[in-house]
Order: C-alpha cells, then sequence, then structure tokens
C-alpha cells in the first residue's frame, strides 16, 4: 500500500480524459496546450492538498498577524495584474527559517519567513509573489500533473519523492501529494515565463521591476556560496542563473520603455515597518534553528537551553514553546515537556505537530483520554502515521476492532518505523 490509492478513482477519468482531451489556449502564454484538467478541477486540487501542505511545511506563521496581512495584501495587489485575476488566490506565511516560497495549482501560495527576511522592500516581495503567481496562473503545477497522468494513467503525481523531507516515512497516503507537487524543480522555461510575467504583474502593480533583477542577482551570489538553507529550500525547485538575470533586466528595461514607472515604487519604510517584529526576534529565531538542530543531534541540554533563550526575548512565538517541550520530553520530564506544549497550544492551536507531540506524551503517562483528543486533533490537522498507530492502539485497547483497523490501515500507507508497527498490528488482528 502507498500513495497511489490517494489517486486511484483517477484512473478511469484520466483514460476517458485523454479520449476526449482537446487543445486549450493557455491563459498566460496564449501557446496551445492539451489539457485534460478543468479551471475548476485544478482549484479543486489547490484546495484540498493546501492546508495538508501547510501543515507539512511548518505551519502557518501566526505570532505577527499584521505582517502575515501585509504578505496577503501585497499578493493581492500583484494578482489583481494577473491574467487569471478570478482564481480565488492566498498567500499565508510559513513559520520556517527555510528561505523558500511555493505555488500549488488553483492560486494557492506560501513564503517563508525564512525568505521574509532576506528581502530588503516590498518590491522585492511582489517579485517573488508575482513569480508564484505566475506558476498558478499559466498553470505549471497543473501541467505537471497532466503530464504524470499521460505516462501513467494518472499515478505519476504521487509517486513525487519526499524523501529529504522531515516529514518522511511518517505522512499517510494522499498527504504528501502536495509536498511532492511543490518540491519538483520546475523546467527552465517555467522559471523563464514566471520571471518574464511576474516582472511585468508587479510593474504593472506599481512596483520597480528593478527589485526583480537585483533579487536574482542575490539569488545567483547565494548559490554560488552553497549554504545549505538555500539549496534546500528555494533553489531546489527554482534554480537561479545568470540567464534568469540577463532576461530580468531585459524585461525591466522593456516595462520602463512600454510604461514610463515614473509611479513605481520600491516600497522600503513600509517593508521594513511590517517587517519589524521579525527583525528584533531574529536572533531568537536563529535560536529555534539552532534548537531544532541539537535535537536531531541529541543534544536536548543543549535545545532546552537555546529555546529557554527564545522565550525570554519573545515568549509570544508558539514555536519557541513547542522545541522546549521536545527537548524536556527528551530529557525525560514529561510533565514539564506537557506544560511547554500547552503554552505553545495556547498560541497556535492550528499546528499538528504541536497536538502529536502532547497527545504521546499524555499516552505514555497512561492519560488515554486526553491522549486521544489530542492524537484526533493532529490527524484532522495532517494524516500522520505515528497519531493513526497510537489511535490504532487505543481503539484496540478498548476492544474497538473495526476502529483500530481504519487507523492502522491508514498508518501502514507510511514508509518506516510507524508503517512497518501498523503493517503488523493489521496484520494480527486480521488474521486473527
Amino acid at each position: 500500500m502507498d500513495g497511489r490509492r490517494a489517486f486511484q478513482w483517477l484512473i478511469p477519468a484520466v483514460l476517458l480524459a485523454l479520449s476526449v482531451a482537446s487543445c486549450a489556449t493557455n491563459p498566460v502564454t496564449g501557446e496551445r496546450e492539451l489539457r485534460l484538467i478543468s479551471e475548476g478541477e485544478e482549484v479543486a486540487m489547490g484546495e484540498q492538498h493546501y492546508e495538508p501542505t501547510l501543515q507539512s511545511m511548518g505551519g502557518r506563521y501566526n505570532a505577527d498577524p499584521d505582517l502575515v496581512a501585509y504578505v496577503d495584501e501585497v499578493g493581492q495587489r500583484v494578482a489583481a495584474e494577473s491574467h487569471r485575476p478570478g482564481l480565488p488566490y492566498e498567500f499565508v506565511v510559513l513559520n520556517d527559517g527555510t528561505p523558500n516560497a511555493w505555488a500549488l495549482p488553483g492560486g494557492k501560495i506560501a513564503i517563508n519567513r525564512g525568505l521574509l527576511t532576506e528581502m530588503e522592500n516590498e518590491a522585492e516581495l511582489a517579485a517573488v509573489l508575482g513569480h508564484e503567481i505566475v506558476h498558478s496562473a499559466a498553470r505549471h503545477g497543473a501541467q505537471r500533473v497532466e503530464r504524470g497522468m499521460m505516462m501513467q494513467a494518472g499515478v505519476a503525481t504521487v509517486g513525487l519523492a519526499t524523501q529529504d523531507h522531515q516529514l518522511s516515512g511518517l505522512l499517510v497516503a494522499g498527504a504528501s501529494v502536495g509536498v511532492g507537487l511543490i518540491s519538483q524543480r520546475y523546467s527552465r522555461q517555467a522559471e523563464l515565463e514566471a520571471d518574464d510575467y511576474g516582472t511585468r504583474y508587479m510593474a504593472q502593480a506599481g512596483y520597480d521591476p528593478e527589485a526583480a533583477v537585483t533579487l536574482q542577482e542575490k539569488f545567483v551570489r547565494l548559490a554560488g556560496g552553497g549554504e545549505s538553507s538555500w539549496l534546500e529550500g528555494l533553489f531546489a525547485s527554482h534554480p537561479p542563473s545568470r540567464e534568469r538575470v540577463r532576461a530580468n533586466r531585459e524585461t525591466a528595461q522593456t516595462l520602463r520603455e512600454e510604461l514610463g514607472g515614473e509611479d513605481w515604487t520600491l516600497g522600503e519604510e513600509r517593508y521594513a515597518r511590517h517587517m519589524r517584529v521579525l527583525e528584533e526576534n531574529r536572533e531568537a529565531y536563529a535560536q529555534l534553528d539552532e534548537a531544532q538542530q541539537a535535537l536531531r543531534a541529541k543534544e536536548p541540554e543543549r535545545a532546552l537551553e537555546l529555546a529557554d533563550a527564545a522565550i525570554d526575548a519573545y515568549p509570544e512565538e508558539a514555536a519557541f514553546h513547542a522545541v522546549r517541550g521536545q527537548a524536556l520530553a527528551r530529557m525525560g520530564e514529561e510533565a514539564s515537556a506537557i506544560a511547554a506544549l500547552d503554552a505553545a497550544i495556547e498560541r497556535n492551536d492550528g499546528y499538528f505537530s504541536y497536538h502529536l507531540d502532547r497527545g504521546l506524551l499524555h499516552r505514555a503517562r497512561g492519560d488515554d483520554e486526553r491522549a486521544r483528543t489530542d492524537l484526533e486533533r493532529s490527524a484532522s490537522l495532517l494524516p500522520t502515521a505515528p497519531a493513526h498507530l497510537a489511535l490504532g492502539q487505543l481503539a484496540e485497547a478498548d476492544g474497538a476492532r473495526a476502529d483500530a483497523i481504519g487507523h492502522y490501515e491508514k498508518a501502514a500507507s507510511a514508509e518506516g518505523f510507524f508503517g512497518e508497527r501498523a503493517r503488523e498490528a493489521l496484520s494480527r488482528l486480521q488474521d486473527g
């Protein structure tokens, strides 16, 4: 059993679609293309996988609602100039220090706080968001799915690998589809299209397109430096190049000749004002990243020290309390770990990991009722093998055999330790 189950329903639909598929005009480039997915299906695909993908990639950043609203405002301003202004565009900030941004089909777009701190003005933000808007507007994500449908009758789209992702082996069938879609590297042509039209959109929205040039120059320098956070983040799917710098410069010059640019803005002061909270707490967020690295290195005492320092600086951030709870749990201090996770959930009730960690701790302490509540909440936000395995064990202990089998079946679709444990439990129940 694997992720292909999530798209088994597509196989007959694809065979039918291939028999009746017709050429259509790409809404951005005007080029003729084979169309297997309608706009309604494209939008539905993005909506279906948006929330699981957000959960998989760090969860929504909510410590500074003003910043989140500002990013959406800039994104909507640029999207209004796109070839598909009617798409239900949505722009969110992810609570992840990795510099990255991505788009799902149908206008669902995210940018990491780690990329926001690397930009210098609102026009650079508009350039990044404009680029992602084109990936949605020009159907680049939908085209990937269509190519997969044609190649393997609908199952290729769920074979997208997540081996390098930190949740690899934990996500159950279907939950990793969005992660796979955003982790694939875009083609050279798609990146040039996204640069060209994205720069046009930002200029039409009133932003100086020169920011798209300076931003791409910065990306080329960073790529040359080989910094792992960039190579694992934005550059993994959006490789920079000197060719893209030259193309952006030509586009900016053309736009200046066509539009004049007297009213264009960089928006440096406005960007700095909205970035104030993140900038003032840059060191605290760096300590969060270091604490997470310390946990991976099995150094919980060091992680706890870093988490406490981050909390002292900025107690409003839920992630600081969560990493403190994880460190305490590794040190065997379960009651204190639960208290730290309580503090994280008080600040952000909508991230699966906090409920999963607390639920597993409640279960270890024999509090099955609280464990079940947390694990069910976690699984509703993002279906994971650890949550469904533990829920299956709780159901089995209660004598609810059918419920246990249902949870084990979900967990068994994952790879790795938890999937293997679930398959063993499933075999035992089915053979018994």
